[in-house]
């Protein structure tokens, strides 16, 4: 193990093997269908969450890890001396970075850095993995958590939901809104600024045309980024659109590796199947 260890939410979306790979730790947040309560990325998957919602009409609800549970999680490490960064989705979307800043603060010196990603999924894991990078390349702790800061607001977090019933359901689409896309068929472009989440732009008609779309427009809007990776992350999504998606961005951008996830159970409970983003660092 490493004198600096990488660890962060579970919503960060990254795969067994990338964490293994990069020997990352998992915090995972909580997931509760009905009465019962699940670790997101251990004993759930987002079929159940889909089924779940299908059969009740409900949302699942989500929550964070509390004070005293991150403190225990930064101490295994911290008690081996070793120093933590830990990575939150942001703090606009979740209470997870306020709770994992009070746990630092009891633990208490520069042994845990906390960061407020101001995103989510594997827009925070390309943060996570960029730390990583710094950690191989022999920078400090410190240099680590302000080269991270410093590229949050340049990490390009968006996606395009087949469907607004989830965002509805959790209060973050109007009934106009919601009713109006089923009807004329709109995919909205949903983008991260300042770690909030806002519509950017409206595509109307199929996943597959609005997809194409999405991606050219992505082209258009960064022709600078940083090539070392560049995920396709979705939301069990239909293997055309995953196909499709990944064709366009081997074709048009230039991107050293192309890696493709499935969003955990949390990021699922807000957005629903079919969802589909690509995401990277620009310049």
């Amino acid at each position: 193990m490493k004198d600096i260890v990488i660890t962060s939410d579970s919503t960060c979306d990254l795969s067994v093997d990338l964490l293994t790979a990069n020997e990352i730790a998992i915090m995972p947040l909580s997931v509760m269908l009905g009465d019962r309560t699940y670790k997101d990325g251990i004993d759930i998957m987002p079929s159940d969450i889909f089924r779940y919602v299908d059969e009740t009409g409900e949302l699942p609800k989500t929550a964070a890890p509390s004070v005293e549970e991150y403190e225990r999680f930064f101490r295994s490490f911290t008690d081996e001396g070793k120093t933590v960064i830990h990575f939150n989705i942001s703090s606009k979307a979740s209470g997870s970075h306020g709770f994992a800043l009070a746990a630092a603060q009891k633990i208490g010196g520069s042994r845990v850095y906390v960061v407020d990603s101001h995103a989510l999924s594997t827009g925070q894991g390309l943060l996570v993995l960029k730390a990583c990078d710094l950690r191989e390349a022999g920078k400090s702790a410190a240099q680590i958590y302000q080269t991270v800061l410093s590229l949050r607001e340049k990490v390009n977090t968006s996606f395009i939901p087949d469907t607004l019933l989830y965002l509805y359901k959790g209060g973050r689409c109007s009934t106009l809104s919601y009713y109006g896309a089923k009807v004329l068929s709109i995919h909205p472009m949903i983008d991260m600024k300042e770690g909030q989440l806002y519509p950017k732009k409206k595509y109307i008609g199929k996943m597959t045309r609005c997809i194409r779309s999405y991606i050219n427009d992505l082209v258009a809007a960064y022709p600078n980024y940083d090539r070392t990776r560049c995920f396709v992350t979705h939301s069990n999504a239909d293997p055309e659109l995953v196909e499709l998606a990944k064709n366009m961005v081997q074709e048009l951008f230039r991107f050293q590796v192309i890696l493709e996830t499935v969003a955990g159970s949390i990021i699922t409970s807000h957005c629903g199947r079919n969802t589909l983003g690509v995401l990277f660092i620009s310049e």
